[in-house]
């Protein structure tokens, strides 16, 4: 399939500028322009971000309330449970806010659904528990926008609700005593781009203020914000939201907090996945630690998350951390069964992708990898995707989208088809009664072709910048290393190279492929890598375009490592 590539020619006099007053690669300059960077001292900030300009906890809608209801409960010493959601945002957002409460002995406990038995967020069942705890007050972290039915039922019972979420708001909002989502209509934060575990910090910021104005740390130990920033960096590069702004001044303390090892149970995850902490990255994150947290949510139970996170003994979380990745493994192979049964269904029914769009289910698909798959599904072949296991009279499932196609919005306008829905424009889960699945792809066909056209469903790679091998130096890469970590809103960037010849190329691992490049004036040539080769037959010897990343080699000071891009 044809990748349509697009190069937006950033302003030469504003790269000239920022060259100039940086002394920097006029590469970084025009990858600066292009984020939008124009003044000298906003390129300083985003290449060396500080605490100096992050957003006031209090602009954030019942961020007030909420900080007093928790202060008095604290003080009363009235009971408080932590409310969280299963993946690795909603793990680290419980066990942040547990460990910051725990600091001033709050009477806490914190409890993570089951995420087959009993489902996503807080509902009527959780409330019956917590009259049976005698909770004083929940405070739900990554979820709750959605839970009307659960919070009615706790103001009957005499139990405040204090939300904090950052999903999708419904057209009403559950009557909690206070409700922190930066994504409700009149809130003006304009921090709609944190994650779960975000939000959570800001409930933080909030309550260590208000804690300190009340007198509160002249009894306990202050903390700082810092200590947290690990947990914040982890569900912040998890739940995939863009690291811009806020997100990225944190996420860049929280990758210095990370690699200096203080968390244990991170140290344990390092080192059951191969990480070298002194050079983790947020690929490492996304790719080893984050799958391994989520595993225990899809195929155990996500507390052995919270509680692996707040150890602070190496022995038991090394133990913890075998049993994640035990269980990562487990998932690969569950998740690869999936894809592999709907590849073979495809082959065999080519209609199936009709539309542009796969909606599919089986009672045999274990539902909580679903989403997985339909991620790698989504990216195959360029389409929405929803899968759904059908074993109960309510088959539950996910969807992934591609592209700008709002998936949120599709299931929004199909709600009469639906029991339940929530999550964000590219993910989204949902549940369906089977006598309406057969209606629901026809259904979701017509509205996603009065919203899209042919261009929606075209695999498009953005390319930041042409470059030659004899731009390919240490120095650059030391420079490109300063825009990390990259992510959802700062992707690593992709260059362009062209009229490559291969001097040689060899097959490594059975699948992927080693290679030198040279240009046309073979001046200057260059070693290069292509991962996971679908096919290794054929050998090149030109490449008139040549879409690359540049790294520092991991095992050799001073050596750039050119990764190939599939095109």
């Amino acid at each position: 399939m044809e990748i349509k590539l697009t190069y937006t020619t950033p302003d030469r006099q504003v790269v000239q500028r920022l060259q100039k007053a940086l002394d920097c690669h006029p590469v970084i300059a025009g990858l600066l322009a292009d984020k939008g960077i124009t003044t000298v001292d906003e390129a300083r900030f985003f290449l060396n971000p500080d605490y100096s300009r992050l957003s006031n906890p209090f602009e954030l809608k019942d961020m007030d309330k909420a900080v007093a209801r928790i202060h008095t409960a604290v003080r009363n010493k009235e009971k408080i449970l932590i409310f969280g959601d299963f993946d690795a945002d909603g793990v680290t957002a419980t066990a942040m806010l547990y460990q910051f409460l725990s600091l001033v002995e709050a009477d806490l406990s914190w409890y993570v659904p089951h995420r087959t038995n009993e489902g996503y967020s807080l509902q009527l069942p959780h409330i019956e528990m917590a009259v049976s705890m005698d909770v004083d007050l929940i405070i739900t972290v990554d979820c709750g926008i959605g839970s009307h039915d659960a919070v009615q039922a706790a103001a009957e019972e005499d139990i405040d609700i204090i939300i904090t979420d950052h999903h999708e708001p419904d057209t009403t909002i559950p009557k909690a005593f206070a409700v922190i989502n930066p994504k409700q209509a009149d809130c003006s934060a304009c921090l709609e781009y944190l994650a779960g575990v975000g939000v959570a910090f800001y409930l933080i910021m909030g309550l260590r203020k208000v804690f300190r104005d009340n007198g509160i740390w002249k009894q306990f130990p202050e903390p700082q914000l810092s200590e947290y920033l690990d947990l914040f960096t982890i569900g912040t590069i998890g739940d995939m939201v863009p690291l811009v702004q806020d997100n990225r001044v944190l996420c860049v303390a929280g990758m210095k907090r990370i690699r200096m090892g203080l968390r244990p149970a991170l140290v344990s995850m390092a080192h059951t996945s191969r990480i070298d902490m002194d050079k983790l990255d947020s690929d490492d994150i996304s790719f080893k630690i984050v799958p391994r947290l989520n595993a225990a949510g899809r195929l155990s139970h996500a507390r052995i998350c919270v509680s692996h996170l707040t150890c602070p003994a190496p022995a038991q979380t090394e133990t913890t951390a075998i049993l994640l990745d035990e269980l990562n493994r487990k998932r690969q192979l569950i998740e690869k069964e999936i894809v592999e049964d709907i590849e073979r269904r495809i082959a065999s029914d080519p209609s199936i992708l009709k539309n542009r769009l796969i909606v599919l289910w089986d009672s045999k698909w274990e539902a909580s990898v679903l989403g997985i798959a339909a991620s790698r599904l989504a990216r195959t072949h360029i389409c929405p995707v929803v899968l759904l296991n059908s074993k109960d009279d309510i088959a539950k499932g996910s969807c992934r989208s591609i592209n700008q196609i709002n998936i949120h919005q599709l299931l929004s306008e199909t709600r009469d088809l639906l029991e339940t829905f929530g999550g964000h424009a590219m993910a989204a889960g949902l549940s369906v009664r089977k006598e309406n699945l057969t209606r629901l792809k026809p259904a979701l066909t017509e509205i996603l072709a009065s919203i899209c056209t042919d261009k929606d469903f075209k695999p498009v790679k953005k390319i930041d910048a042409v470059i030659k091998i004899a731009d390919i130096t240490p120095e650059l890469i030391r420079q490109i290393d300063l825009l990390r970590p990259f992510g959802t809103g700062n992707p690593e960037p992709v260059f362009l190279m062209e009229n490559l010849w291969v001097t040689s190329s060899i097959i490594i691992g059975g699948c992927h492929r080693k290679m030198t490049l040279r240009d046309q004036s073979e001046e200057h040539q260059v070693e290069a890598l292509h991962f996971n080769l679908a096919d290794t037959t054929g050998l090149p010897e030109f490449f008139p375009k040549l879409m690359v990343t540049l790294r520092a080699d991991r095992f050799k000071q001073n050596r750039v490592q050119v990764i190939v891009q599939n095109m």
